[in-house]
């Protein structure tokens, strides 16, 4: 079984990030979707709000793509979480040029670690490459309308928790 491990914070999960998902599904047959608990970044969603949306955003598309998709939550290395779902490769969605350069590091830093697992870059579709969870939620805080980013669920849950 072909094991692929996205990880994200996922705060909150876009149209990209499941634009992202769907592409990684045809690739693998397993897709962990690994939400990172990064207390630094100080999320707007808790860990179980995010793991819930994307639960029930890529739900369908499991269905759809007959590719099981989970959400696992991960503190520790990147890397680490590979190891520990059994991922042989990891997924990494690229916007623009200055998404290459850290994903270069990156790579570099995990291949160091652990060269038996690879990472696949996929690019965002044109459409979607503008999409950062930050600037939506910086649009949804200014009651500007991102619901061009998101789908209704999440769009609901950020005038929810945004007021």
């Amino acid at each position: 079984m072909r094991v692929g491990l996205y990880p994200g914070t996922f705060d909150p999960i876009t149209l990209g990030h499941i634009d992202i998902i769907r592409r990684a599904s045809a690739l693998v047959d397993k897709l962990v979707i690994g939400v990172a608990i990064n207390r630094d970044k100080g999320p707007l969603f808790s860990l179980e709000e995010r793991v819930s949306m994307i639960e029930a955003e890529c739900a369908l598309l499991s269905e759809q793509t007959g590719t099981e998709i989970i959400a696992h939550p991960f503190e520790n290395l990147l890397i680490d979480c590979a190891r520990d779902v059994g991922a042989q490769i990891i997924v990494r969605g690229l916007r623009a040029v200055a998404d290459f350069e850290y994903e270069f590091q990156m790579v570099g830093m995990n291949r160091a670690l652990d060269d038996s697992i690879e990472t696949v870059f996929l690019m965002a579709e044109a459409r979607h490459q503008a999409i950062a969870s930050k600037l939506v939620k910086e649009i949804a805080r200014l009651d500007g309308d991102v619901s061009k980013f998101v789908t209704p669920r999440v769009y609901t849950a950020l005038r929810e928790r945004l007021g």
